[in-house]
């Protein structure tokens, strides 16, 4: 089985793992997308068709190269030649890849869409519009890989105008031969100083200010540890705001996943809280650091009304608050003891470790997916 697999970002630590997943469950890949600073060279052994950089919040642009790549349809053939299935990440590359494809029309073409841009989700003309859009190049294509239920809850049988049957891949932990077994679990001190990780894709600037006011009034009982890729578009001046903070610390990108075993065993909890796009795509995601936290043993940090914090109430298990979080969580580390952090610990530790962790079966499950969808295109073609 051979997948070509359109991505908006080369350097996303999540393409790499998809791509790990499709090699794991048996597929050669076809690597094609744009890029955020510099090309890389290979990913996981495979040498990428770089389609130029874009950048954060940079919207025109990415459209305006978009639509380059769309008129060198023909050109990109090389990228999908001899594939059984197309997989586009995010919308611009759907269009890219059914572009691409062109008349091969037995080539079944997926959209892979994880997070819901709130311009998708407005009323106002643009939203209509990028909304038809996504239904039109959809039309086309056999099947919509999705992270969350509540993505097609949501936004895809409600909103959207994408009508296709869904495969879904929650955003697990994957692990192959390279990367470290299950971590031994520990329980954090009952009465602090504790130190809460924000890991991953870093660009909710709401969550700094709530992070940074508790821990100040929380004077030294509470810490916070960022690492990963801050979005810096997204902050007045990310590396300036941590200078004045007290409590706060950032340690830069890490190797996903072969250094999640260390840096979650330097922290109590994991903030699994994301207010980027809040009431929207925020409500509704089950974001990578659910899955790390919880194959780790640290205890989440979540709102209740999310569908984080609901996946968690399912498991009785982590924190959850309510929706006055800055008041909420000085509370809760407050009247943190012994015997609280202890049942927290537990409840983290009942969850099998099937629901944090993505095995080879799976990723042979989700290729035996896209196969059939080769089969469909094929028996109707």
């Amino acid at each position: 089985m051979k997948i070509a697999y359109f991505v908006h970002d080369l350097t996303d630590p999540a393409v790499e793992r998809r791509i790990r997943m499709f090699r794991a469950g048996g597929a050669k890949v076809l690597l094609t997308g744009f890029y955020r600073g510099s090309a890389p060279e290979q990913i996981d052994g495979i040498v990428p068709f770089p389609l130029g950089e874009t950048a954060d919040a940079r919207l025109i642009s990415r459209l305006m190269m978009t639509l380059g790549q769309m008129l060198r349809g023909r050109w990109l053939a090389s990228c999908v030649a001899g594939a059984d299935v197309i997989v586009a990440r995010n919308l611009e590359m759907l269009a890219i890849a059914r572009s691409a494809r062109g008349s091969r029309s037995s080539v079944p073409l997926v959209y892979e869409c994880l997070d819901i841009h709130r311009l998708m989700l407005s009323e106002r003309p643009v939203g209509f519009g990028l909304r038809t859009i996504e239904g039109y190049l959809a039309r086309k294509a056999s099947a919509l890989v999705t992270s969350s239920p509540a993505f097609v809850d949501e936004y895809f049988s409600s909103r959207s105008k994408v009508d296709l049957p869904v495969i879904l891949v929650e955003n697990k932990v994957f692990l192959d031969g390279s990367a470290a077994s299950a971590p031994a679990m520990t329980t954090p001190s009952g009465c602090g100083p504790w130190r809460i990780g924000w890991f991953g894709a870093i660009r909710c600037l709401k969550s700094f200010r709530i992070l940074s006011e508790v821990t100040r009034r929380l004077n030294g009982r509470l810490n916070v540890v960022i690492r990963g890729r801050p979005a810096y578009s997204e902050f007045p001046d990310f590396d300036v705001m941590v200078e004045r903070e007290p409590f706060i610390c950032f340690h830069g990108p890490y190797r996903n996943p072969d250094d999640l075993t260390a840096i979650y065993a330097e922290v109590d909890f994991a903030w699994v809280i994301d207010l980027f796009e809040e009431g929207l795509n925020s409500e509704w995601l089950l974001p990578n650091r659910l899955y790390e936290s919880g194959w780790t043993g640290t205890i989440p940090i979540a709102r209740q009304s999310t569908a984080t914090g609901q996946w968690l109430a399912r498991h009785d298990a982590g924190i959850r608050l309510n929706d006055n979080l800055i008041d909420d969580l000085v509370r809760c580390f407050l009247e943190l003891d012994s015997t609280k952090i202890d049942d927290l610990a537990a409840g983290i530790a009942g969850i099998d470790r099937s629901a944090w962790v993505c095995t080879a079966e799976e990723c042979r499950a989700l290729n035996d997916r896209l196969m059939k969808c080769a089969v469909r295109a094929t028996s109707h073609g």
